[in-house]
């Protein structure tokens, strides 16, 4: 049978127990190979006992200490329990400088004492009994989480001033860099918010009028790497110009923030919105009159497009594209059956091959085609070129050559290119 006798109201303190009428402390750290939690016991005495209920910095520390030995069972060793024991009169009954001297030797949880208000740096100069006189018994997580980030950002050399570390802040990313920015306004400093805000207005000029397309070759929510480039480029050189005190994680958060709202702005918009703000109209019209296109994939699967359907063609091949396209799946062919002449586009290779009939077959006889290949410039290239053949055929890719029927001199082209 197990009883709790002393426990702290903040449920991850250890706690003390009685179990078969011994004293314990139990406990919880880590998890089993099912993902549940731990939960550690070993034995401790009466005096141990009085010095938990009364002394939270003492409970604390001995948490500290003994949370590397739970650690290092793993999910499924067993607790080192005369370890465990043997911490307990260092830690609980010793003189202030005997703790300190046994935290310099030993491997301790500093987390948990700085999310529970330790002096950060007391603790870091040794002093861990001294840090522990602002312990509180509840503790503040976040407070461990920013610890941690500077640590990080100090590491690698990155010094935050005030108004970087606000503007992390107002992003979102003080604590994890690798977080979706958004916009927190409440989270800074009301007296540094004002820089803040001329700090992103900066950002949102340079970004004015800029975009950042998708991209369906990488699926339906995908966005152009290079647009995201690009606009990063412009947001940090326009950023550090206007405020050069700032340090590169706050430059960086910002075009993040910047190029991560462009991104949603596109994935919410319908694909014919993003073709017509991409400046790619496919609206029938002059030499565009095609009846009808046929989209097919490198799978075999076909989609029909019909003139009188309520969307243009290229929203409907790009949607089929984000639908289809996969890691073994990057060529894809729009046919014009009527005027007998398509394009293939190659995804895997960024080339594009055009294809016009020369002769039908007849009476048995295999028809004659012409093909044509040429190199393109990423995802906007594609565009260009899927909407120039949806508007006027092949004859209106003749300016965005230039085009080589000999497979050996493409071949040549291409890897002069991927040099």
């Amino acid at each position: 049978m197990r009883g709790i006798v002393f426990t702290r109201t903040s449920g991850w303190i250890p706690s003390v127990v009685r179990e078969d009428g011994e004293l314990k402390l139990m406990l919880g750290a880590g998890a089993d190979a099912n993902h549940e939690p731990r939960t550690f016991t070993f034995s401790i005495s009466e005096a141990h006992l009085a010095v938990i209920r009364e002394d939270l910095a003492r409970h604390l520390l001995l948490w500290s200490a003994v949370f590397p030995l739970c650690d290092a069972a793993g999910s499924r060793g067993p607790l080192d329990e005369n370890a465990a024991v043997a911490l307990l009169d260092p830690v609980l009954l010793a003189a202030p400088a005997d703790v300190d001297a046994l935290f310099r030797r030993i491997r301790w949880d500093r987390s948990r004492l700085i999310a529970h208000g330790a002096d950060i740096g007391l603790l870091e100069r040794g002093q861990v009994c001294a840090a522990m006189r602002t312990a509180t018994e509840t503790p503040d997580g976040k407070r461990a989480q920013e610890y941690h980030a500077d640590r990080r950002r100090a590491e690698r050399g990155a010094v935050l001033g005030p108004l970087d570390a606000a503007i992390l802040r107002y992003t979102g990313q003080y604590l994890h860099g690798a977080t979706v920015p958004r916009r927190m306004p409440d989270a800074v400093d009301p007296a540094l918010l004002p820089r803040v805000m001329r700090v992103i207005a900066t950002a949102e000029q340079a970004s004015a009028g800029m975009r950042i397309g998708r991209d369906p070759r990488r699926g339906k929510r995908a966005t152009d790497r290079r647009d995201w480039d690009r606009m990063t480029t412009t947001v940090e050189a326009a950023v550090r110009r206007a405020h050069p005190e700032l340090a590169d994680d706050a430059v960086r958060t910002v075009s993040v923030l910047m190029c991560s709202e462009a991104a949603d702005r596109s994935r919410s918009t319908p694909m014919e919105d993003d073709e017509e703000a991409a400046g790619h109209r496919a609206e029938v019209g002059g030499r565009a009159g095609k009846t009808a296109l046929s989209f097919t994939d490198d799978k075999g699967v076909e989609k029909k497009w019909l003139r009188d359907g309520p969307r243009t063609a290229a929203a409907e091949f790009w949607e089929f594209v984000a639908d289809r396209s996969a890691g073994d799946n990057e060529v894809f062919t729009i046919e014009d059956e009527e005027m007998g002449e398509g394009i293939q586009l190659h995804f895997y290779a960024d080339s594009i091959a055009r294809v016009t009939t020369l002769r039908e077959g007849v009476g048995g006889s295999d028809p004659e085609y012409r093909v044509e290949y040429s190199l393109v410039d990423g995802i906007s290239g594609y565009r260009n070129l899927v909407s120039a053949f949806v508007r006027g055929g092949c004859a209106a890719l003749e300016r965005h050559g230039p085009w080589m029927s000999d497979v050996a001199e493409f071949e040549r082209a291409r890897r002069r290119r991927a040099r």
